[in-house]
């Protein structure tokens, strides 16, 4: 079991980064307030919330020589005391009723090495650059929420 240790989201494309302390989770929109969780027509939605462990941000972090707060890294949610599944239909469950089901890996972009050099080769192994998810339970999440992976 993990911990939701922290939340984040942003408006629009390339727009700040906004740290909360709950928020609304929904099938259709994601993280409220957060443009990357609404699905597209025709879209899957398999990027509508991204999560980060704390442990591969801060192993990143020591690898490039930097300490940037790990919503720089532009990812929804983080996760302290938890592996993330790194298989595709692994369903996490956060507080006590918000599904999500991880889709694939978050690839580190260009925007990672204009905050640190480095940091994008340091996000590339074993997954280190976060998951994405599909919202499959709505609901509201707080940050302390325990984080479990539910078995099939």
């Amino acid at each position: 079991m993990g911990v939701l240790a922290g939340i984040a989201r942003h408006g629009r494309p390339k727009g700040p980064m906004e740290t909360l302390d709950h928020v609304e989770v929904t099938l259709d929109g994601g993280l409220h307030g957060d443009f990357r969780g609404v699905i597209k027509p025709g879209g899957k939605g398999r990027r509508q919330v991204t999560l980060l462990e704390r442990g591969d941000w801060d192993a990143a972090m020591a690898e490039v020589g930097h300490s940037l707060p790990w919503f720089e890294r532009r990812a929804n949610l983080l996760v302290e005391g938890l592996d993330l599944p790194q298989i595709a239909g692994t369903r996490l469950r956060i507080g006590e009723t918000v599904i999500l089901m991880i889709t694939r890996e978050t690839d580190p972009c260009e925007r990672m090495e204009a905050l640190a050099p480095g940091l994008k080769a340091a996000l590339l192994p074993d997954w280190r650059g976060g998951a994405c998810s599909r919202v499959v339970v709505g609901g509201t999440i707080r940050v302390g929420d325990a984080i479990v992976v539910l078995e099939e």
